[in-house]
């Protein structure tokens, strides 16, 4: 089938014998144009089928109004609500998205950040994948001026705008409340410690117990990449732990849950014989039986403030290098899972 002819504003100009200059101004919803005039030549614009091009705008304002987001997975119920804040506060300044996750590769990461460079975004927000060590792979955006901010996993020793939650913190609040609960030989179920957020909770389990006169365990502490198969494997591992574990600190939902039903089935009671706090609030915890325990924060927030930050910083009414390091709030919310003590 032969392709129709792309429409241009001289056709349509052509059509109401107007001049070029009247037809891109109504387009734009210029005032000077009389309001009955733009609306003629909007909706000759829509019959005929013109499309606005945007990328030839983009190149003569050097501006695309699009943000870059560069996310470590998509099967999350986390990432999920911070796309939605991003979303949220971008479409409310009149930017698009454009999103690429990295499948927790680094390699894929660093040619997500090349690509969206390459598409001109005029800001970028990024968490990084499992195993991202140094930024080296962000320094065009720095170089060309393009304001980038880290979200929730990012690199804590290095200067630049990042928004997180005060992971140390809940890793402390989320053992404390274990052993507040009678809990001596506590498993913790984590990710890949070269992670910001995930180091950061491993130092709050490590510090709780040391306060606490608790003896840390290597043995004890189960590193894996938190998928649905590797929570089975951690389930299996607890079972076969001399002693049994009687708490457990597993920094994800979904995992906890996963591993909450494999240790039932083995006819494990919880919270008697083991009590679990996981990490996240997803919804999964109000499904699972008994309910979860868990540290809320919320990924609307955080996407929100970051992308506000980002925008704002765009817009010239803030700049983002005077702010270093954003804290979202959090808290530990206690449900049946870890209540031993009624």
């Amino acid at each position: 089938m032969k392709q129709k002819k792309e429409i241009t504003i001289y056709d349509i100009a052509q059509r109401l014998d107007l001049s070029s200059t009247t037809v891109s101004r109504a387009l734009n919803d210029h005032a000077t144009i009389n309001k009955n005039t733009r609306k003629k030549i909007q909706d000759t614009a829509k019959e005929m089928g013109y499309r606005h091009n945007t990328f030839a705008s983009s190149l003569r304002k050097q501006k695309t109004n699009t943000i870059g987001v560069i996310i470590h997975e998509l099967n999350s119920n986390f990432i999920t609500s911070v796309l939605a804040g991003i979303e949220k506060v971008t479409a409310e300044n009149g930017y698009d998205l454009l999103i690429a996750h990295s499948s927790e590769s680094f390699d894929k990461e660093a040619a997500n950040a090349l690509n969206l460079f390459h598409k001109r975004v005029d800001g970028l927000l990024a968490s990084l994948a499992f195993d991202t060590e140094g930024l080296e792979h962000f320094n065009h955006f720095e170089e060309k001026g393009i304001p980038v901010i880290f979200f929730d996993r990012v690199e804590e020793n290095i200067e630049n705008t990042k928004v997180i939650i005060d992971n140390y913190k809940c890793g402390y609040q989320a053992t404390q409340h274990l052993i507040e609960q009678g809990c001596k030989r506590i498993v913790m179920l984590t990710a890949s410690l070269k992670r910001n957020v995930y180091t950061q909770r491993y130092k709050g389990y490590k510090d709780a117990l040391n306060d606490n006169g608790l003896k840390l365990d290597d043995d004890l502490v189960l590193v894996k990449d938190l998928s649905e198969q590797r929570s089975v494997e951690a389930a299996y591992e607890i079972l076969n732990m001399k002693p049994l574990p009687d708490g457990a600190f597993i920094t994800n939902d979904f995992c906890a849950a996963v591993c909450m039903q494999t240790l039932k089935e083995h006819g494990i009671k919880i919270p008697q014989d083991i009590a679990v706090v996981g990490f996240n609030n997803d919804a999964i915890c109000k499904l699972i039986e008994p309910q979860l325990s868990t540290i809320h924060y919320p990924g609307n927030d955080m996407g929100e403030i970051a992308a506000r930050n980002l925008i704002n910083h765009l817009k010239g009414i803030s700049n983002i290098k005077h702010t270093n390091t954003i804290v979202v709030r959090s808290e530990l919310i206690i449900r049946k899972s870890s209540l031993r003590k009624q």
